[in-house]
């Protein structure tokens, strides 16, 4: 018997989805992980599924039902004799009960409970095809993550990172429940394709199943407007990929009409470390070649656990009576920096406005009592704060004390925009003796580079030149993007990037391949 959706009920799904969300607040939906597909995405991704499987008859999975969004899609774009069967599995009661509502009466069979915790069923699925719920790591309680990787290493032998999210799990975990050759259209966050936790994800994609297509929507084109999620639609068959097989990738548009695309290679895909690169480019990067983390030792900006109290401003300073040498001059962030070079005023401060300082002491409290009341007194509105309590300052003895975080030549901002053209990183050359906080990278000369640094000063220019020379897409293949086109870049991640035009430049402006043999060979 064929099972279809009419208009009028996917009206009132859309009526009832809206009263749900309103029954939680955003802090509820986002520990719950329940972001609602809109009704056109999940009407496109049905039609791309019914284009891939024509008119072969469809027993339709949805792990994480819902109030019923993509089997209504299917229902509309399959028509109702090719559905043969279709299961939907939710955990949340109310929604459970609404799709039930709504749609056992049209075939839909609802099954209210955990997905990762059912039996498997006596008839596989040839069509799953959900968005799942995106339920970040740190809401997974340990004994969830432990029984999840259990399964994973029992059912497909892949260990998992513990800082994967819930969709990594319903995906994998869904492997089983598919039949051969079945098809799976998954619409998860891209982050899986960059991501260290992704890697298990990314080698299910390449070793296990034959994967189709991945396309990812444009980081500014949020798909969800409660959530700032950079989404992708994952689509793969349930069979070993074959011989010479390439895997389409798209970017930005709809699925149907992206705005560029290319065919990857399977073996480029298993070598990547990281998937967003493509479609931009087919191959993967010579890994004899030297790279920025070659050259430079790259750190976090240090993490003070409270900025407000431990950065301060001349009037605090005098307010509070702070000895100066517990303070150092720290750059402020980036959108105060007018130029990307900074020069040093003859303390050696940055000369750059507003002017900040770190609050850096190791005196014992008792000793700065006796001798600095004011500054005591400091102290103590950071205690009635509870910011001695805080993660960071409880693991430093003592709790006013920061890390070491010498000043560094070469700075990168960590995170940016791109709008209107606009690089969404800068590089920035620190002539100062002013450190930097967690809103920069820290790029500290090594080896040979550091030593014709300092046997020529003037290197520093040209070394700055060819940093400000690398392209935004060489940084962007190797960041992370999330919703709303929000970049960053991790110390590894930077250090990934190729150092040729730091070596060219200096062997360019300064003969000194003899000093330099490491990195000329």
């Amino acid at each position: 018997m064929g099972i279809t959706a009419s208009h009028s009920t996917e009206e009132l799904r859309q009526q009832e989805q809206t009263r749900l969300d309103s029954l939680k607040t955003a802090p509820e939906r986002n520990k719950w992980g329940q972001f609602a597909t809109p009704p056109a995405l999940a009407l496109s991704l049905a039609r791309y599924a019914h284009a891939l499987m024509g008119k072969t008859p469809v027993r339709f999975l949805d792990p994480a039902i819902g109030t019923g969004s993509f089997f209504s899609a299917a229902s509309q774009a399959f028509g109702q004799k090719h559905i043969t069967s279709a299961t939907g599995i939710e955990l949340d009661p109310l929604f459970s009960k609404t799709a039930s509502a709504l749609w056992e009466g049209q075939g839909l069979q609802v099954i209210r409970g955990d997905f990762t915790k059912q039996h498997l069923p006596e008839q596989r699925f040839n069509l799953v095809l959900t968005n799942p719920p995106y339920v970040r790591h740190h809401h997974l309680p340990a004994a969830d993550k432990g029984r999840l990787k259990a399964q994973l290493m029992r059912s497909l032998h892949l260990d998992i990172s513990g800082l994967a999210g819930l969709y990594c799990y319903f995906l994998l975990l869904c492997h089983d429940w598919m039949e051969e050759q079945g098809l799976a259209v998954w619409l998860i966050p891209s982050e899986f394709m960059d991501v260290n936790y992704g890697v298990t994800l990314r080698r299910y994609l390449t070793e296990h199943v034959t994967l189709l297509h991945i396309h990812r929507f444009c980081p500014t084109d949020v798909q969800f407007t409660d959530a700032l999620v950079s989404s992708a639609v994952v689509v793969f068959r349930k069979a070993p990929p074959p011989a010479g097989h390439t895997a389409r990738f798209s970017f930005a548009g709809p699925i149907e009409h992206p705005q560029t695309e290319a065919q990857v290679p399977w073996e480029t895909l298993r070598r990547s470390r990281k998937w967003t690169q493509f479609p931009a480019t087919t191959t993967v990067r010579d890994t004899g070649e030297l790279n920025l983390g070659d050259v430079f030792a790259i750190k976090r900006g240090l993490a003070t656990g409270s900025n407000s109290f431990f950065i301060l401003t001349e009037e605090d300073i005098k307010h509070w009576q702070i000895p100066r040498q517990f303070m150092k001059p720290i750059l402020p962030g980036p959108r105060h920096l007018i130029g990307d070079i900074i020069d040093a005023l003859p303390d050696g401060a940055p000369n750059v406005s507003p002017r900040r300082y770190l609050l850096d002491c190791s005196e014992a409290e008792e000793r700065i009592k006796a001798a600095w009341p004011r500054f005591h007194e400091y102290l103590q509105t950071g205690r009635e704060q509870k910011i001695h309590e805080t993660y960071l300052a409880s693991h430093r003895a003592p709790w006013y004390s920061q890390e070491q975080r010498p000043p560094a030549p070469f700075l990168c901002t960590y995170m940016g925009r791109s709008r209107h053209g606009k690089h969404p990183f800068r590089f920035i050359w620190n002539r100062s003796q002013a450190t930097a906080h967690n809103v920069y990278l820290m790029l500290y000369p090594t080896g040979p580079l550091r030593t014709a640094l300092r046997a020529h000063p003037e290197l520093h220019a040209h070394v700055f030149e060819a940093l400000q020379r690398i392209t935004p897409a060489q940084l962007l293949s190797e960041g992370r993007v999330y919703g709303g086109g929000l970049h960053k870049v991790e110390p590894k991640e930077l250090a990934q990037i190729p150092a040729r035009l730091v070596l060219d430049s200096i062997q360019t402006h300064v003969r000194i391949e003899q000093q330099l043999p490491i990195l000329f060979t």
